[in-house]
């Protein structure tokens, strides 16, 4: 591979570098740490994907041992471009991906080393470690007395709200479904970033795309989306709106996590102002509402500061 011919992008919140090539018309994924992942495991759920006549970026050349994927150019019009100005027209087509996902059944795929890669199921203990990155990584940022302590009681109030979820893990998740991981492409949305797929909560994909904290809607527009959402499916309502509520607050707090993460360990600064907005959502599903008991009275006790409330 000629390097002459790359151009480096802006990378993301992972650990991958990208570069367009401008001979090809191509962008090359070069990943040296979590290669297996951000590889193998992405070109393949990719393939399943598309399998399934859904839009993503098409293998063009591979190189696993010098850590790189060459995928097909789609263009830099993100969805958080496209989406900027509120249009439920716009997140119905979303909807209609959501619906594609979810009628996978495939539980196994080929790598490019022709091995079978299974993917994993969304388990509790899965949802659990990564909605402790809140209690590993912010919580000691502003909690210096005894932080310890206090993560513990705050990783046994995650427990008891993982415990309140009422769904089976029987769907694909895409488990990062954000317009941000949304590529329009001559008038067809693409789904990128697909590796961390599993099989979880049908209710989880749609916290994702309404309560995202890369984009600022009302509350009464997200309600909206969720109402738009409901009408198209046959499921028990009462469940769903539980597992939903539930998964919003666990995915926001993991964001939180992630996000100071980001800034501590990796110097991505800039994921920081986007805190203040997750906070918010978590605040707006959490207020006045019967199955946050605990949870309140813990946020209410340890950040007053940061409890945003929605009136």
């Amino acid at each position: 591979m000629n390097l002459n011919n790359l151009k480096k992008l802006k990378g993301d919140a992972s650990n991958r570098e990208f570069y367009r090539n401008k001979i090809n018309k191509s962008i090359v994924v070069f990943s040296n740490n979590e290669k297996y992942k951000n590889i193998l495991v992405y070109e393949a759920i990719n393939r399943l994907l598309l399998s399934k006549n859904i839009h993503t970026p098409k293998l063009i050349k591979k190189n696993y041992y010098k850590n790189y994927i060459e995928i097909e150019d789609l263009g830099n019009q993100t969805g958080l471009k496209k989406f900027k100005k509120f249009d439920i027209r716009n997140y119905i087509k979303l909807f209609k991906i959501l619906v594609k996902l979810e009628k996978i059944k495939n539980r196994k795929v080929k790598t490019l080393l022709n091995t079978i890669y299974k993917i994993p199921t969304y388990s509790d203990k899965l949802l659990l470690s990564e909605s402790m990155l809140f209690t590993e990584w912010y919580l000691p940022t502003k909690i210096k007395k005894n932080s310890k302590k206090i993560s513990l009681k705050f990783n046994i109030l995650l427990k008891k709200l993982i415990k309140k979820l009422k769904l089976k893990n029987k769907v694909l998740v895409h488990r990062d479904f954000h317009i941000s991981n949304i590529i329009i492409y001559k008038k067809k949305i693409y789904l990128i970033d697909n590796q961390d797929a599993v099989y979880g909560n049908q209710a989880y994909d749609l916290a994702s795309l309404i309560d995202d904290v890369r984009i600022k809607v009302s509350f009464d527009k997200r309600e909206k989306l969720y109402d738009e959402y409901i009408l198209q499916k046959k499921i028990n309502k009462v469940e769903f709106r539980n597992d939903f509520e539930i998964l919003s607050v666990l995915r926001n707090l993991k964001i939180i996590g992630i996000f100071t993460r980001l800034s501590i360990r990796d110097k991505k600064h800039s994921y920081l102002k986007m805190i203040p907005y997750a906070w918010k959502m978590i605040s707006q599903r959490r207020e006045d509402n019967s199955r946050f008991k605990e949870l309140n009275n813990f946020l209410v006790k340890y950040f007053p500061k940061q409890i945003i409330h929605k009136k």
